[in-house]
């Protein structure tokens, strides 16, 4: 019998992820929840690894990312890892350390775009702010202002006649610093470290802007997760690449069943979107470091972790390009994968994604096994493609990978857009490779 939950109610847990996880600290902080809720423990990586056959637990580095674990019924050096991995950061407009500005009477805020930011849908939105913030006595907190406080107003038709003919250019430094207040207004003189400090003092207590050391402050839509269409066949929300992604593979290692011979392993990461180089980005040891204490911890041999990893597969997690009905001929025609029609297995010749053809029966060995529909994905043969944290993870680890995601659009857009139907059928999928009956053979 499955344990998953029934299509329905996966599409409206993915919209509860998506409310609690304004941020990547907040996602983490969200999946770090759930996963105690089901029995995981927060490991130190300042200490040694104590862990035994069926042992669960999780590490955070960096507020941002988050590693959890599964051990399998046989010793990770004999029953090799499935490994499924995300990332909890998406394009967006970040504050920069001193983001006070005043002009013609209006209070903005100094932004600079995170990542490949879609920057005109930033446009004439509700804008909320959410991050995290560090006080002057170190300690961190984070802060989510559930209320619209900034935006970025578009120029008039009027003073811009041909803005619809010869197209809409926007400059990031001049153009899209949102109004925050009014000099003249009842908010006259509070500047963002002050509102931050107002906005985080609870319990009686009292924060004035000295109190607030640094922050990792970013914008986001202030409208909240939402199904949309006719039949609410739509699921729109900011950050769904990719916390849907991060949301299916938490919830399929939550819904997989009992342990399996292989180790389970979910891997969210922050910084993928501006390429993943920091101290907690898929470039960095973390990952390897906490499979090798894992398996050394149960096989103390020199040559454990390198007899895991030729037993394990990684399913890279990343929303895909679904077919634009206004841009078709952007896509190539055998690979243009559609809303609802099931998860994509993405595929690039120069390896932009990690698939092969041994990964690639697997995955779609499991979604037939499960009666789950799939689709295919290649970029234009003009167009160049993007990539994902499939390549870097498996060069660092030495590991078989496989690149998947459900179809979506309006990709790195303020708000982004995916069908509800899809949901489901990607937990379900990642959850059958989490079964690990469907790892390649490692001479293939």
């Amino acid at each position: 019998m499955s344990l998953a939950p029934p299509p329905a109610a996966t599409a409206s847990d993915l919209l509860e992820f998506l409310a609690r996880s304004p941020t990547p600290y907040h996602a983490v902080r969200e999946a770090a929840r759930r996963l105690e809720a089901a029995g995981y423990r927060a490991l130190d990586e300042r200490e040694p690894f104590a862990l035994e056959a069926g042992a669960r637990a999780y590490v955070v580095r960096g507020g941002g990312t988050i590693v959890a674990l599964e051990l399998g019924t046989r010793p990770p050096a004999d029953g090799g890892f499935v490994i499924l991995g995300a990332h909890t950061d998406s394009p967006n407009l970040r504050l920069k350390p001193v983001p006070d500005l005043v002009a013609h009477g209006h209070r903005q805020l100094a932004v600079e775009p995170y990542g490949g930011v879609l920057l005109h849908t930033w446009l004439d939105r509700d804008l909320s702010l959410a991050g995290r913030v560090t006080l002057a006595d170190g300690t961190t907190r984070l802060i989510h202002v559930e209320r619209p406080v900034a935006r970025v107003s578009s120029l008039a038709i009027h003073l811009d006649r041909a803005v619809n003919t010869s197209g809409l250019v926007l400059n990031p430094q001049t153009h899209l610093p949102p109004t925050f207040s009014l000099v003249d207004g009842t908010a006259e003189g509070l500047g963002l470290e002050a509102f931050v400090a107002a906005a985080l003092a609870t319990g009686g207590e009292t924060l004035t802007a000295k109190d607030v050391a640094a922050f990792d402050l970013m914008l986001l839509d202030a409208a909240p997760p939402a199904r949309l269409g006719a039949g609410e066949a739509l699921l729109a929300s900011a950050r769904l690449d990719d916390l849907a992604g991060s949301h299916a593979a938490l919830s399929a290692l939550l819904t997989a069943g009992p342990p399996a011979a292989a180790t389970r392993v979910v891997a969210l990461f922050d910084h993928e979107e501006c390429g993943s180089q920091s101290l907690a980005g898929a470039k960095s040891r973390l990952l390897a470091s906490v499979l090798e204490r894992a398996t050394m911890a149960v096989t103390p041999s020199h040559d454990a972790f390198a007899r895991a990893a030729a037993r394990s597969i990684l399913v890279s997690v990343d929303m895909a390009h679904a077919l634009h009905p206004n841009y078709a001929d952007k896509h190539d025609r055998q690979h243009a994968p559609r809303l609802g029609g099931g998860p994509v297995l993405k595929v690039n010749t120069n390896m932009s994604y990690a698939s092969d053809a041994p990964s690639e029966a697997a995955f779609l060995a499991a979604c037939a096994a499960g009666g789950i529909p799939t689709q295919r994905f290649v970029t234009r043969s003009d167009v160049p493609c993007g990539s994902t944290i499939g390549p870097m993870s498996a060069a660092l680890l030495g590991v078989r990978a496989v690149d998947v995601g459900n179809p979506m659009l309006s990709m790195h857009s303020c708000r982004e857009v995916a069908a509800a139907a899809d949901a489901p059928h990607l937990v379900q999928a990642l959850a059958a490779m989490l079964r690990g009956d469907h790892v390649p053979a490692a001479e293939a």
